[in-house]
């Protein structure tokens, strides 16, 4: 009996844990794709923009998420897609002061996207 109420712990607690982010490029509206072609870099300007991403309730709530479509939108005046993108989610050190600070209450975490933008 006892274990029985463990497993379901372990299990509730796997099943809530937080701090995870979806990332869907079908949604994007543009061509877009996370590699180029082995030899071959894509021509374009290269950009790189931050955002935070916040969670509450140590990490199970979400409580603001970067739009990824807005920030891609923002670089493609006058492109026709994206190539090369990379997602990057982090914990910097300042977040990590503040969800400290916070008892976890508040998780702040890092969302950099960069990537080509093509002709």
């Amino acid at each position: 009996m006892r274990s029985r109420g463990a497993a379901l712990i372990l299990a509730l607690v796997c099943f809530l844990g937080g701090c995870a982010q979806t990332f869907d490029a079908t949604t994007l509206g543009v061509p877009a794709t996370l590699a180029s072609a082995a030899g071959q870099p894509p021509a374009g300007d290269h950009f790189k923009v931050s955002s935070k991403a916040l969670f509450g309730l140590w990490g199970v709530a979400r409580l603001k998420e970067p739009s990824i479509r807005k920030t891609l939108a923002a670089q493609l005046v006058g492109g026709n897609g994206v190539a090369n993108v990379k997602i990057r989610v982090r914990s910097r050190w300042s977040d990590v002061l503040f969800t400290v600070l916070t008892a976890g209450l508040i998780v702040p975490r890092t969302v950099t996207v960069e990537g080509i933008v093509t002709k």
